[in-house]
């Protein structure tokens, strides 16, 4: 029997798409599984805990571990920052765990770029803009300065889609959920996380 191998699974979308209900329904039916939490320098939003949402830091504290090379990933995104710590993440991927990621197009470009093999990615988007406009403003958790951000940074991020390995358009939440749910189980048995070597000397055992 081989040995499960740590794996990454990068969500992204605009904000209002939907990601952390989808996310849950993923934390429920994939086992070994480790959500990446990030730090950011923005306040927190009513309801959210600090190391549970994200690490809520200073600018000035945030600076300093990028200074310190302590990030995997980081942007500034909307005036404030939003990074990846890096020895978490390393240590779950050793433990055999799927690491899940909410980030943005910015950072995952850069986890691509340095831990490709490992990584399956997911853009989750609203079926049309309008509805991500009507998502944003029922909520009632940002001002519409806030929301207006949100808005023109959302078309930029669409546009990016391609990028990444699936895309999941989010109108009917059981469906969305279970699409999800079946990527998260396929990052798992990606090609790519095992060794061609170990593979081949099992198999040929089997003789």
């Amino acid at each position: 029997m081989y040995e499960i191998k740590g794996a990454i699974l990068i969500v992204s979308g605009p904000s209002g798409c939907g990601k952390s209900t989808l996310l849950r329904d993923v934390f429920k039916n994939i086992p070994n599984s480790y959500f990446s939490i990030s730090t950011t320098t923005r306040a927190p939003r009513d309801g959210e805990v600090n190391g549970v949402d994200y690490f809520f830091v200073s600018k000035e504290e945030f600076e300093k571990d990028i200074k310190n090379a302590n990030f995997l990933e980081y942007a500034k995104v909307h005036d404030n920052y939003y990074g990846t710590s890096l020895k978490p993440v390393i240590e779950a991927l050793n433990d055999g765990k799927l690491v899940v990621f909410d980030i943005d197009v910015q950072g995952h470009k850069i986890i691509r770029k340095k831990l490709h093999n490992v990584v399956t990615s997911v853009f989750i988007t609203t079926p049309t803009l309008k509805i991500l406009e009507q998502r944003l403003t029922s909520r009632d958790t940002d001002s519409q300065d806030i929301i207006a951000k949100r808005i023109k940074n959302a078309k930029n991020e669409v546009e990016e889609f391609l990028d990444y390995d699936y895309l999941i358009i989010n109108e009917k939440l059981d469906k969305a959920s279970n699409e999800l749910v079946s990527i998260a189980r396929v990052a798992r048995i990606k090609s790519k996380l095992f060794e061609k070597d170990e593979i081949l000397n099992s198999w040929l055992e089997s003789k």
